[in-house]
């Protein structure tokens, strides 16, 4: 594709700029109907597959977790999260922006984080009313010790 089309993309799908990639799979959590579909249907239009649910029992490229403040503990939730990838997968935080129902504080996005053991990256705007956060799990050395 050329840069040009890239960035046409980017422009039409809010899931391009999130480097979803063809073939993966991508575990969806917290989804319920304030969630942002045309980013939902953006990343089933990248990978060519659907999202897959709570219910799929075997480890995902990605993950994508809406979370609301009135949704739990945030850091259990991201700790259930990384036990869905394997070390090194991205686990996109969806969170409502600041002043929509639901918001969460980006300090309380940050403790969570590094509670869970994940690096944080800056903040992107998703669409209408939500923001996500790109959450990587650390890489371990298991691979070198190979």
């Amino acid at each position: 594709m050329s840069a040009t089309a890239d960035h046409a993309e980017e422009r039409t799908n809010p899931a391009a700029r999130l480097g979803f990639q063809p073939g993966q799979v991508v575990q969806e959590l917290g989804n319920d109907e304030d969630t942002e579909q045309a980013l939902r249907e953006g990343i089933e239009a990248i990978t060519g597959t659907e999202l897959v649910d709570e219910e799929y029992d075997d480890l995902a490229d990605a993950v994508v977790l809406w979370f609301r403040e009135d949704d739990g503990d945030l850091t259990d939730a991201l700790v259930d999260a990384i036990s869905l990838v394997d070390d090194g997968a991205p686990i996109w935080l969806m969170t409502p922006k600041t002043g929509r129902d639901g918001y969460v504080e980006a300090s309380d996005i940050g403790e969570a984080a590094q509670t869970a053991g994940l690096q944080q990256t800056k903040p992107m705007n998703i669409g209408r009313d939500w923001t996500g956060s790109r959450l990587v799990t650390p890489k371990t050395s298991r691979a070198a010790k190979g």
